[in-house]
């Protein structure tokens, strides 16, 4: 796999920092997730391939299994808040001082430095700070938050994996680790960066939920079906609309303009009231084929046995029999090949982990007689 060999700490926390550190093991590195050892279960929901290993930060000697285990890691991962790791004697100067070449991925919601730099916040917030929140909805009604999405996961998570992929990829010209700081404000107003470059082509010259990407237009959108479904409708271009009406049986004579903005109310009643006549199932047999840029609006419990989807394999199974996306993009010679087995428990691997890192068996006994550590051994199964 492309990151075979690439050893990973993450350091344990919410959403964003555990999609990040899963990537990587899906496509191949070694991610050894650091629990709290006072904890008693994981809300680590995307764990999938990693370790687990349970250490008390509090205490000095849980701090020195840390450093420790850097040295011998090539990627440290830490999604606290601003000035934690230094309060702990973790900060990047002293764990580069000891390692050089560890890369020291930051991956918090303002960033390092900034006025909200310590300041609590979720997805919604560092939307709405990225510019992008307010661009999200329907006309005359509040912005609408794409679920946790665009901060957590696309620019917390996957932007921090970029990161330390490049930084990965960087140090094997310069033998030199670095200091990423990966915050979700930054990251999710760069994943729009067409917005802020296509403001002069006039596609959001109206207010929100008006404009032709938004929702504002009748040939981009969504439209209810008679069996209560909806289909996704995306027929931009000339040539795509001319499809859409001709699969709606609407004759283009007797419609007003694809881009007259006073006519879209009535474009958009007219196309309810058509796709409202039959199934969404009947819809996709006649659009299915052609270029009306039609396609279904499939549910989680549709979307593995979707044919598209069945036929690329784009869903996988676990041996829970749990569902969830295929890891992504797909690479020709080194795919990702993602566990099949359950999450970790926490503290699972703390003995095993330490003993590949040189820890005695004296040592791990002691550690964890102290309450530095934490090992958890998974009951059997009778």
């Amino acid at each position: 796999m492309a990151l075979a060999g690439v050893r990973v700490l993450e350091l344990a926390g919410l959403a964003p920092a555990p999609f990040c550190g899963m990537i990587l093991s899906d496509f191949g590195a070694q991610v050894i997730r650091v629990d709290k050892a006072s904890s008693s279960h994981s809300t680590d929901s995307l764990g999938r391939g990693k370790r687990s290993i349970a250490v008390n930060l509090k205490s000095p000697a849980g701090v020195e299994v840390l450093k420790r285990l850097c040295k011998k890691s090539d990627v440290l991962l830490e999604p606290f808040r601003h000035g934690v790791m230094e309060s702990l004697g973790l900060g990047p100067e002293v764990l580069l001082n000891e390692n050089p070449k560890l890369i020291y991925a930051r991956l918090t919601g303002f960033g390092q430095s900034g006025k909200y730099a310590r300041a609590a916040g979720h997805d919604i917030n560092y939307v709405s700070l990225s510019g992008l929140l307010s661009k999200l909805g329907r006309t005359e009604e509040n912005p609408v938050p794409p679920l946790n999405l665009l901060a957590d996961f696309a620019g917390g998570g996957a932007i921090c994996a970029l990161g330390i992929a490049m930084a990965l990829y960087e140090r094997t010209r310069s033998g030199q680790g670095q200091v990423i700081d990966s915050n979700m404000v930054e990251g999710a107003a760069y994943l729009g960066s067409f917005v802020w470059s296509s403001q002069k082509l006039g596609l959001w010259d109206r207010a929100r939920g008006e404009n032709i990407l938004d929702g504002g237009a009748p040939f981009y959108c969504t439209y209810k079906t008679s069996d209560g479904k909806y289909v996704a409708v995306g027929a931009l271009e000339p040539q795509f609309y001319k499809e859409l009406l001709k699969g709606l049986d609407l004759d283009p004579s007797n419609l007003p303009s694809q881009m007259n903005f006073s006519d879209w109310p009535v474009l958009r009643r007219l196309f309810t009231e058509k796709f409202f006549q039959k199934t969404q199932a009947e819809w996709c047999q006649i659009f299915d084929g052609t270029d009306a840029c039609v396609t279904p609006v499939v549910s989680f419990n549709e979307v593995a046995e979707h044919q598209h989807n069945k036929e690329r394999g784009s869903f996988i199974t676990n041996d829970q029999g749990e569902i969830s996306p295929r890891p992504a993009p797909v690479l020709s010679r080194t795919p990702a090949a993602p566990c099949a087995s359950r999450d970790p428990l926490l503290g699972e691997h703390t003995y095993e982990v330490l003993s590949e890192c040189g820890f005695s068996e004296k040592e791990i006994s002691n550690l964890q007689t102290s309450g530095a550590i934490a090992c958890n051994t998974p009951k059997a199964q009778l």
